[in-house]
């Protein structure tokens, strides 16, 4: 068992930063691939951001690349989600999830283990 806990949420205006952390406890962080998803009101939880184990290699939506950045900390068991230039398309419930695949996965289906999530708010 994993469990992850996200934290950093909260409201931001247009064009501002936020930075999510998700901190893992239990088996051992560094033998999952790490990612995040969103779901805003209304509509389908999609992935955002996935980082390999040893976060040499990232994966990102579209409609977030160039804008978040996705990194982790092996030794502190955590994720990181660094989020610039938010819109308030980008307003959601962010959660992390941990997964054993070997592979990036960017399916939620992928995924094993899921934080309880952090609202994300940005205003216009």
């Amino acid at each position: 068992q994993v469990q992850l806990v996200e934290s950093g949420g909260g409201l931001v205006q247009a064009g501002g930063s936020l930075r999510l952390s998700c901190a893992a406890s239990g088996r051992t962080f560094s033998n999952y691939i790490m990612g995040w998803f969103r779901q805003a009101p209304g509509k389908e939880r999609e992935f955002v951001a996935a980082i390999s184990r040893s976060g040499g290699r990232t994966k990102y939506a579209d409609s977030v690349k160039g804008r978040f950045t996705i990194s982790r900390d092996n030794a502190k068991n955590t994720v990181y989600l660094q989020m610039d230039f938010l819109k308030p398309e980008d307003t959601a419930v962010y959660s992390c999830a941990a997964s054993v695949a070997t592979i990036l996965v960017v399916t939620a289906g992928g995924y094993d283990y899921w934080g309880q999530g952090a609202q994300v708010t940005v205003s216009s």
